[in-house]
Order: structure tokens, then sequence, then C-alpha cells
């Protein structure tokens, strides 16, 4: 039957900055489809997504870690391994951002978001590509942008980031299809979330982007359950080094 083709029963799965809004989203679809999962806070414990982890009956695992630090993802790795026994899927979602021309962007901006956002989604994906090639399946799905596409206005560190995202995971899924590893990723649109405050609270920038949308409104975290828990999910088994955008038709304008 298809619908046993996007079942997670039993799989153990890693989502990082798992505390709020989209990772949380997430991490509780892929409970929702039957996994177990690590789910990740970067500074906040991510108490309440466990908590709702667990009512549903599977098992839920909290992590904290700085993943601006470079020893977190191997830390986060190897806890995840020695508590649940594997490493099924690993979603890389947690990202920051910081505004700022691109002539007085500062390097300490700079190396943060490049560090958070790009460095610790290849050392997490390489620790764990390493278990998963072992067993000759896994799932990795990265979390990048439509700044993957685009260029931004004062972000350009997020931008050159989220672009980068994108390309590690067309190299990744290159050397690791093969082997039985799916390397895919999302890219959200304009999503209600923390990192979207600053443009959902400016009334101009918050008018034009409505316009551009074609589904009228901002995106909501759980408008990415779906794209999620297909491409963890054995109904994605042939895609590999997609970008999947979930964007309300924003690019398509």
């Amino acid at each position: 039957m298809i619908l046993d083709e996007f079942r997670l029963v039993d799989k153990v799965a890693l989502v990082t900055g798992a505390s709020a809004g989209l990772g949380q989203t997430i991490a509780i679809a892929l409970a929702e489809a039957g996994a177990h999962v690590a789910c990740h806070g970067n500074t906040r414990a991510p108490d309440a997504t466990c908590a709702s982890v667990t009512q549903l009956n599977r098992q839920a695992f909290a992590l904290t870690g700085d993943l601006a630090e470079r020893e977190t993802p191997r830390a986060l790795i190897d806890e995840t391994i020695e508590h649940f026994g594997r490493l099924d899927i690993l979603v890389n979602n947690a990202g920051m951002i910081r505004r700022a021309p691109a002539v007085d962007y500062s390097e300490a901006d700079w190396a943060m978001v490049i560090e958070v956002n790009l460095s610790s989604v290849f050392r997490l994906s390489q620790l764990a590509g390493k278990q998963m090639i072992e067993r000759g399946s896994g799932k990795i799905v990265n979390i990048a942008s439509l700044l993957s596409f685009q260029g931004g206005i004062t972000v350009p560190a997020y931008a050159a980031s989220k672009g980068g995202v994108a390309q590690l995971t067309k190299a990744l899924a290159n050397e690791w299809a093969a082997k039985g590893i799916n390397v895919n990723a999302i890219a959200p649109g304009y999503m209600r979330t923390d990192n979207t405050k600053a443009l959902q609270q400016d009334e101009t920038r918050n008018r034009q982007i409505l316009e551009r949308i074609p589904a009228g409104r901002w995106g909501e975290p759980k408008d990415l359950a779906g794209a999620a828990v297909f491409l963890c999910s054995g109904a994605s088994d042939y895609i590999n080094g997609h970008v999947l955008v979930v964007d309300g038709g924003w690019l398509s304008r």
C-alpha cells in the first residue's frame, strides 16, 4: 500500500533546532509517522518538543549544544546513537540569521552564521553519513531557504550559507546515493518563525512579501510537515540531491 511507504515506524531521527518553530514541527511530524526522535536545542532545551513526541507513544531524547562549537556535531551524533543504538534520519534544521548592510557586516557575525548554518551541517552529515553507509541506508534532509536561490537584502552571510547548503546537498547526494543514502533539502518560503519576526513587523516589507506570494499568506511551520515526512520516508527512495521548495508559489511568481 502506498501509504505504508510514508511510515517511519521505529526509525530513529535526529532533528537539530527542534525547540520551536520549523524544527519542532518537523520533529513532531516524524513522530506522528512513527519515528523515535532525538530533539536538539541550541540555547533552549527542547522539553516541549520531547513531551509532544512522547505523547504520541514514541521515544524522545533531549539534546543541547551550541552548533557554533566545532565539537558539538560529534557529541550530538554520538549521544543519539548511544541512546537509541542507531540513526536512520538526520534533519539539519538549526540555523540563525544576522542582519546588517553588507558594507557594515562584521567578521564575527559572518563567521558565526557560516559556522552554524553551513559548517555544522557538513559535520553532522559527515558523521551521520559514516554510520548510514555502514548499514547501506539512511535519510539526510537539510533545511535550505529561498535564499539558496536569491540574494536577499542585508543578509549576506545567511544567503551565502543557504546557497552552500543547497550545493552541499547535491555534492553529498552524488557521492552517497549509490550507497543507499538519500540526501535532499527543503527550501521553506516566508514562514512565521522567530527568524522572520523583523520582516513580519515591517509594514512595508510584510505587504511586499504578501503581494508576491500566490498563496496570499505567510507559510506556517506545519506547511513543512508533509515534505519532511516524505523526504525521510521510503516514498522518496529515488529522490537524490533535490531541493524541494515549499513557498506558496513565491519562486514561480
